[in-house]
């Protein structure tokens, strides 16, 4: 009777971290806000108003190790209650930022946005793994796969709210207003959803843990402190910076792509690919982790990754959505496989702060690609093209991940953690 009980808690806990992390998800859309905010907010200047998306990210990192590290002395539900109220009050600032304030975006929407963010989804990851240790890339996958998936509940929710709460002939006046509603719906959807979520009591032993050879292999449980002390950390960090910067430079800019290619009309249909695509990859590629291991599933997708972002000047008409969408799946699979790749090399027990700073390399990875992006996109005004090296710069960053993933693979086989 008590393992039924700890069943139906494990999957209580599963699908309120999924739905926490469904409305977490508007961070992807951000897409839809770029134009109206750099417009309105920033004169015109994408760098300036993509920075506010980077700093969001960046800082996601640094709330995620906060988050890691109070979940392990506290209560999972203390730290996603603490992280809604964070996000919900900095989207409820951002709503009245101004022309003559801009750099309060950065803090509201970005610093605040991100920490909160940080705050729940390493811990959520974590609480889920404990849950089913022996599915830890399956659940680790669904659980961030829902964040890619509320980017496309919400895309069109959104896009209604910047049409209807708009004030005719005020540029950037719906995507403010929106900004108040979404913060309504962080705080209520996290506080509902805390009552469900706790760690497994002590002893917690699913069935079909594995077989009898990892039943015996030594428990490894780096605490933060000892894991920042070994090269593999440093390793995969700085391949995590590397990995997402294609990605991310789609993520921000993939609206405003498909507009100078001539898709105006259809050009949200680029932000829903890549949000679709995104938790598609988090969800299926966490799976296949399971089946080949999480180092060489991820580099299947570094070197597929190297490869889609060189085609990003060449494709046009509805085939860059295709592009987008692929570009998409294989960054989410990345994502989706890092939070495994973490508790294998370093052991599950601390998994919520340890991944934390292996976000670090996330972090600058988003300030540094948008950034870049942002850059070459103020160039490339009325021709695309010249937006173009951003993506060569994005692919060799992946061909070189890869290049380090496998050090990391020959490493683990000459001297496994």
């Amino acid at each position: 009777m008590r393992v039924k009980m700890h069943n139906k808690q494990g999957l209580f806990a599963v699908l309120a971290a999924i739905a926490v992390q469904l409305t977490l998800g508007i961070a992807y859309i951000w897409s839809v806000f770029q134009n109206g905010v750099a417009n309105s907010i920033f004169r015109g200047d994408h760098a300036a108003a993509a920075l506010t998306f980077s700093l969001l990210l960046a800082a996601f990192t640094l709330g995620s190790v906060i988050g890691g590290k109070f979940a392990a002395k506290i209560t999972v539900r203390g730290v996603v209650i603490t992280g809604g109220i964070i996000v919900s009050i900095g989207f409820f600032l951002a709503s009245y930022v101004t022309e003559n304030l801009a750099w309060l975006l950065w803090i509201t929407y970005g610093l605040m946005g991100g920490i909160g963010m940080g705050f729940t989804y390493s811990t959520l990851i974590a609480c889920v793994q404990k849950w089913y240790p022996h599915k830890k890339g399956l659940v680790s996958g669904i659980v961030v796969s829902a964040l890619g998936f509320g980017g496309v509940v919400f895309t069109p929710v959104v896009q209604v709210l910047i049409s209807r709460l708009g004030t005719d002939g005020v540029v950037g006046s719906g995507e403010m207003a929106s900004f108040r509603v979404l913060s309504l719906v962080f705080l209520v959807v996290c506080l509902v959803c805390s009552i469900f979520l706790r760690d497994p009591p002590e002893g917690h032993a699913p069935q079909n843990t594995g077989t009898a050879a990892e039943a015996t292999k030594p428990t490894i449980n780096f605490r933060s402190s000892e894991m920042i002390k070994t090269p593999r950390f440093y390793l995969i960090t700085a391949t995590l910076l590397l990995a997402c910067m294609g990605g991310l430079m789609m993520i921000g800019f993939a609206k405003p792509i498909a507009e100078l290619k001539g898709l105006a009309d259809t050009a949200v249909i680029g932000v829903l690919a890549i949000t679709l695509s995104n938790s598609l990859g988090r969800l299926l590629w966490g799976a296949v982790s399971d089946k080949l291991g999480c180092i060489n599933t991820l580099l299947i997708l570094l070197v597929g990754s190297a490869i889609l972002s060189l085609f990003v000047n060449a494709a046009n008409g509805y085939w860059l959505y295709v592009l987008i969408a692929f570009i998409g799946f294989f960054y989410g699979g990345i994502l989706g496989c890092y939070p495994s790749l973490t508790a294998e090399l370093f052991g599950a027990k601390n998994v919520a702060a340890n991944y934390g700073f292996v976000l670090l390399g996330f972090g600058v990875g988003a300030i540094l690609s948008s950034q870049i992006a942002g850059h070459f996109k103020n160039a490339a005004i009325e021709d695309i093209s010249l937006m173009f090296p951003a993506f060569v710069i994005g692919s060799s960053c992946a061909a070189a991940g890869a290049v380090m993933m496998l050090i990391l693979k020959v490493s683990a086989k000459r001297k496994p953690v």
